[in-house]
């Protein structure tokens, strides 16, 4: 067997469906689960990476990219999982191809949020010449995840962040009735304001914000 068809069997044998019920009802029933808790799903993981380690090096991507269109949410997370944990120093410049494709496929808070702070963020932290061309074309797409993933980019940045783009974002999206939109600008303003927490303080309080995004911004701030 290969690295999908060994993960698949061992994770199809920990199947629960009285852990899987619990699980999809927290999810808005989204996705199917199968019902393995993090721990243990991250440990079948470990294990066959280190089994299948030689062809996960050679094709991670494609290997990655097919978890993630399988249909229950534990090979999701096993697919985001694999290509955060193998991409690091290896982005070639078309990684933005699948990058985007895994953000609006199986889109939900968890997978954008993950993919959009390590995958979409450490990208642009290796090509940082893309960063406006790729924000602007994020920011203006129809897809709300994708407007979400141009607010949140920045959350592993700390004090690299660049706050002019953070501020052109959120005033971008300010006006936005999305819970998902309003929540991001806030979490990414109380994010940098960790590290400048007057200037985050100093925008809040000058700029028209949704109360959902300005309560989220100030949270331990103030």
């Amino acid at each position: 067997m290969n690295f999908i068809q060994n993960i698949e069997h061992d994770l199809r044998a920990k199947a629960n469906r009285e852990v899987a019920i619990p699980m999809e009802d927290y999810m808005k029933n989204n996705f199917s689960f199968l019902g393995i808790k993090t721990e243990e799903r991250r440990s079948i993981f470990n294990e066959n990476c280190v089994k299948y380690k030689d062809e996960i090096k050679s094709n991670f991507r494609a290997i990655a990219w097919s978890l993630f269109t399988m249909k229950e949410r534990e090979f999701h997370q096993c697919g985001m999982d694999l290509i955060i944990k193998e991409i690091k120093k290896k982005y070639i410049l078309e990684d933005i191809q699948l990058i985007e494709k895994m953000l609006i496929t199986n889109s939900w808070w968890d997978s954008v949020d993950a993919l959009a702070k390590y995958l979409l963020g450490g990208y642009l932290q290796a090509f940082p010449l893309e960063t406006y061309k790729i924000i602007e074309r994020f920011s203006n797409s129809d897809n709300m995840w994708l407007n979400r993933s141009a607010i949140i980019f920045q959350l592993s940045y700390k004090e690299k962040t660049n706050f002019e783009i953070l501020k052109s974002e959120c005033e971008r999206h300010k006006n936005s009735d999305e819970f998902f939109i309003q929540k991001a600008i806030g979490w990414a303003l109380r994010e940098y304001g960790t590290y400048n927490p007057k200037a985050v303080i100093e925008y809040v309080n000058s700029t028209n914000l949704k109360p959902l995004s300005k309560r989220e911004a100030l949270r331990r701030l103030i």
